[in-house]
């Protein structure tokens, strides 16, 4: 198999129209290619950009009715113009780099936490026709560079020089690397039914229904691991102690200020959008529509809905239920951390993994 069979970059979606104009502009097919890359680059950019105001604005809102409050209403219609307004607030803060910190690796780190997730964004398919790169072996590719963005955390605590940056970035080296493992293990075990890592050949295995329903004993308890994992890995409540913000003043990224402190912000939220959204490729059928038994009615309505529509609701419901559980449980302590992922999660992901295997071998799905 080619190179050009495993990465494929999907600019042959881009309407044939554009296409022909390239071509006329430019000639050289290669720089047509390199044209196309650009654009669903800057899309991507684009998409990462109105996603994370959006999930800001959606958080205070949550939050806002779980506590029995209204959250922002001022600026804009139902507060929808408030991170905005908070986003170009902090751009025009003033940049403070500390005297004594490791000026090119503090720059560095937003860079890094940014980057991973936004590259890793790229291989998620959408619809069968919608996804910007597609690799045969995507989901560990993903895996893998999602795994880049905790060294920018770790970049961003030691560089700083300041104990309490200091001691969140090694909370978060702790934690990360832990709960990676579950979750990487609890999307193995799905993998072993589909039989394949290219994230829209694991969408097509589950034409005959989602992996949860199908295979309940593995695909239910997969997913509640990886969602308990993933929530760790994106610091958020009741796992967020890498920021602790009643113990650390803010964590890894006290000393950043303006558009360097909106860049792991917004990382964070993308990176949120990331796990939803392979979850939902995963466990839970990815563009696929949704369909109940006899009722045809339904049914037909449900095949109305594009194949991007039912992915965002999918990605966006998962999305609610991380808000959900942020406010309300409580921050656990570092112990009950580390117990919960040695001494429970990680060996049940093992015992899920052992068990798919098992019913795979004897033919049994």
């Amino acid at each position: 198999m080619t190179m050009t069979d495993n990465w494929i970059w999907h600019t042959e979606r881009i309407p044939p129209a554009i296409t022909a104009l390239l071509t006329d502009l430019l000639g050289n097919p290669l720089l047509v290619d390199l044209v196309k890359m650009a654009l669903s680059g800057a899309v991507l950019a684009g998409f990462t950009a109105v996603s994370a105001l959006a999930l800001v604005w959606i958080e205070r809102k949550v939050a806002a009715h779980v506590q029995q409050r209204l959250g922002p209403m001022r600026v804009g219609p139902h507060g929808l113009l408030q991170t905005l307004a908070d986003g170009l607030k902090l751009l025009s803060k003033e940049n403070i780099t500390p005297l004594e910190a490791d000026r090119f690796v503090f720059h560095l780190a937003p860079l890094l936490c940014f980057a991973a997730t936004f590259v890793a964004l790229a291989f998620i398919p959408w619809a069968p026709a919608l996804q910007v790169v597609n690799f045969n072996v995507g989901l560990i590719f993903v895996l893998g560079i999602g795994s880049v963005g905790v060294l920018g955390i770790l970049a961003a605590g030691w560089s700083s020089n300041n104990k309490w940056s200091l001691l969140g970035a090694m909370r978060a080296g702790a934690q990360i690397i832990s709960y990676e493992l579950s979750a990487t293990i609890a999307l193995i075990s799905i993998l072993v039914f589909a039989g394949s890592l290219d994230f829209r050949e694991i969408v097509e295995s589950q034409r005959g229904g989602w992996w949860i329903w199908r295979a309940p004993l593995v695909g239910f308890v997969a997913f509640v691991i990886y969602g308990i994992a993933s929530t760790a890995e994106c610091n958020r409540t009741p796992f967020d102690l890498v920021e602790g913000e009643s113990e650390l003043t803010a964590g890894f990224h006290t000393e950043y200020a303006s558009i360097r402190f909106a860049m792991f912000f917004l990382a964070e939220f993308v990176n949120i959008f990331l796990v939803c959204s392979i979850s939902a490729t995963v466990f839970l059928g990815g563009w696929m529509p949704f369909h109940i038994g006899n009722l045809t009615g339904f049914n037909r309505l449900a095949d109305l809905i594009p194949p991007w529509g039912w992915f965002l609701f999918k990605t966006m419901a998962l999305i609610f239920v991380f808000m959900w559980v942020r406010w309300t449980f409580p921050r656990l302590r570092v112990d009950q951390l580390m117990n919960l992922e040695w001494k429970f999660l990680l060996p049940l992901a093992f015992c899920t993994l052992a068990v798919a295997s098992v019913l795979v071998t004897f033919g049994w799905y």
